[in-house]
């Protein structure tokens, strides 16, 4: 997706997200981010107010868990990559081998190259990643047809402690024009901070994967905070036909 959702010189996308992730840092790190997966010029600043609140913590986050949905293609569960290295214009990102086998046993848990090669939900998170954290493994997770509880197993299986960050990818309404857009996703930002793993294809793209963490993460007790919503109207100014985006952050008592 370089060139298309974000730049494809690394001189420029460095800027770019050095940019986006200006502001206040937190002191207190999040377990887990939920972020929006469009191109930066629409939903770059709006992942930069999440992954800025890592970078307090970036030496001590050596892992990733990334789990977004699948655009492309139709499958039931959930599917790793064949490939051991993912590459943007900032470098490499190895696939952590040990997670994989640790989630290929599992029955709903599949490897499918297919699934990931021209997913951009996943791969717009990475220049993000490499720039605040420097350098990590990825656990990559694209999520076809599932229930939450079976994506909340899978999580479990690899949640692991401090070291550990779950990103969670999704936008949220699609193609309503801006009042009716923020409208909806209000209620359903509501929802995601109520922990509630209900939520529909029309509240967020990104369902299957945020139903299953939502649900996960009320049974492990994290704390939600919303970070920054917008809408595609807010950066582009056509207000008839939008998409909303959100980021949230999720900590551990």
């Amino acid at each position: 997706m370089a060139g298309r959702f974000y730049p494809r010189d690394p001189a420029v996308l460095r800027r770019d997200i050095t940019a986006y992730l200006e502001g206040p840092r937190a002191q207190v790190v999040p377990k887990a981010l939920v972020v929006p997966h469009a191109g930066y010029m629409y939903s770059g600043r709006v992942a930069g107010v999440a992954y800025r609140q890592i970078a307090a913590s970036a030496a001590a986050i050596n892992r990733v868990v990334l789990l977004g949905p699948s655009h492309q293609l139709a499958f039931v569960g959930l599917a790793l990559p064949a490939a051991d290295v993912f590459e943007t214009p900032l470098g490499l990102v190895p696939v952590d081998a040990d997670g994989r086998r640790s989630l290929c046993s599992h029955p709903s848990v599949v490897i499918s190259g297919r699934a990931h090669e021209f997913e951009h939900s996943l791969e717009v998170q990475l220049p993000f990643l490499q720039t605040v954290l420097g350098s990590c493994s990825l656990l990559p997770l694209v999520a076809g047809s599932a229930s939450a509880s079976t994506v909340a197993e899978v999580l479990d299986r690899v949640w692991g402690g401090p070291e550990t960050l779950l990103v969670i990818s999704t936008d949220l309404s699609h193609y309503h024009d801006d009042a009716s857009a923020k409208t909806l996703d209000e209620r359903t930002s509501g929802r995601i901070l109520a922990l509630d793993a209900s939520l529909c294809g029309s509240d967020a793209c990104g369902c299957v994967g945020l139903n299953g963490f939502l649900l996960a993460a009320k049974e492990r007790g994290l704390r939600p905070r919303e970070l920054a919503r917008c809408t595609s109207g807010d950066v582009c100014g056509d207000k008839s036909r939008v998409v909303g985006y959100g980021a949230y952050a999720f900590y551990d008592d």
